[in-house]
């Protein structure tokens, strides 16, 4: 793994980041798991990088949004085919813009109504696309605020109530678009089951698996491993955006689907060896192999890839997640499932060989487009993976 801790002591070392944790696993066991930590929890090395320093995970959330919104599809409290609008009212009479370009007041009703696999795959039409200037996007920005920074985010029934007003940029379920279908899970998944989202989660999924640091909030007794959190400035710098006892010191009024939890290297490769045992972790199932399968297949089209090249860079996308279609870079593995947190965190499996591949640090992204680091880490995970010694399906 020497490649892996090059990689994560040079970026803490340039200053990129405070630090790092980089975990590869490829089998089940513990000694099929490396883990490289680099640097300290904050930028005045206050306390050294740790195995189970606790991090903002961002958008490494919606994977487990989506297992949530299908171990109810599996109970028979929600279907695929259902409208939403059952557990979502708010959302039962959206309208649509005429065209991609119009002003927000040139809308047309939608064609049909939003469904429950609209909302798991992306495609429910309120989202982000490749062009952020496009007058309906910009009213979303409005109500879809940074997922990263998340109190001062309504009430979840205020939120929906300001959705409706936005209107959709495409027909409910012709084109994907990022960000907002996930918060619509988080909403669906606590009204269908009727508890809350973090309830829901904690019982449901992180009991089970044993993802004892995995939660909305972070309880004063584990303050001491959680990071600070970084923005990089334009010289730069990198500039304090959140402290241990800052905005995860108490369960927020919105609980985010798309990107409020935090956790830690062990927890998501916990979460991530559940869906490589199609849907079986720690003795329990928690969704059965064709739910997983579902949640880890490209459900869209090449067009629909074509559209969104700065999110997808031309991959496909599942349940909660990117899967690679094809071989462009080193690391994308047909079959690849996962995806990256706009707090410079990157999850994915390769169920080809048995790979789980998870990269921690604290400091933000500054676009959706992944960082150096990023890239470096997936490069340094696919050269191992290649090299003569790895052993290929471990």
């Amino acid at each position: 793994m020497s490649a892996l801790h090059d990689t994560l002591h040079r970026y803490v070392d340039d200053g990129s980041v405070p630090g790092a944790v980089g975990l590869v696993a490829r089998g089940g066991g513990e000694a099929d798991v490396e883990v490289v930590t680099a640097g300290s929890v904050d930028a005045e090395g206050t306390a050294p990088m740790a195995r189970d320093t606790i991090f903002r995970i961002a958008s490494l959330t919606k994977p487990v949004a989506a297992a949530a919104v299908l171990m109810l599809v599996e109970e028979g409290r929600l279907a695929l085919d259902a409208p939403v609008e059952e557990w979502l009212p708010e959302l039962a009479e959206p309208s649509v813009v005429r065209t991609p370009g119009a002003p927000v007041d040139d809308v047309v009703p939608a064609d049909r109504p939003i469904t429950v696999e609209d909302v798991l795959g992306s495609r429910t039409g309120w989202g982000f696309p490749a062009d952020f200037s496009l007058p309906a996007v910009r009213s979303l920005f409005a109500v879809q605020r940074d997922g990263r920074s998340l109190g001062d985010w309504p009430d979840p029934g205020t939120w929906l109530n300001l959705l409706a007003r936005v209107p959709m940029l495409h027909q409910p379920g012709t084109a994907w678009l990022y960000g907002t279908s996930s918060d619509l899970q988080g909403i669906l998944v606590a009204r269908a089951s009727g508890r809350t989202l973090p309830d829901f989660l904690a019982e449901r999924i992180f009991e089970p698996l044993g993802m004892r640091d995995t939660a909305f909030e972070v309880p004063e007794a584990k303050r001491s491993r959680f990071t600070s959190f970084y923005t990089p400035a334009p010289d730069g710098t990198l500039e304090l955006t959140d402290a241990p006892d800052g905005e995860w010191d108490r369960l927020p009024r919105f609980h985010s689907g798309g990107g409020g939890l935090v956790s830690t290297a062990d927890d998501w490769l916990a979460f991530a060896r559940m869906l490589l045992n199609g849907g079986e972790g720690d003795g329990h199932r928690l969704l059965t192999r064709s739910s997983v399968d579902r949640m880890t297949t490209n459900h869209l089209t090449a067009e629909q890839r074509a559209a969104v090249p700065l999110f997808l860079e031309g991959q496909g996308w599942g349940y909660g997640g990117q899967v690679d279609v094809a071989p462009t870079d080193p690391w994308n593995v047909p079959g690849r499932y996962g995806w990256v947190g706009g707090t410079g965190t990157t999850a994915h499996i390769v169920p080809a060989t048995g790979t789980v591949a998870i990269l921690l640090t604290q400091v933000g992204m500054t676009s959706p487009t992944p960082t150096p680091l990023m890239r470096d880490f997936w490069r340094s995970v696919a050269g191992d993976q290649a090299s003569p010694g790895a052993a290929p399906g471990a």
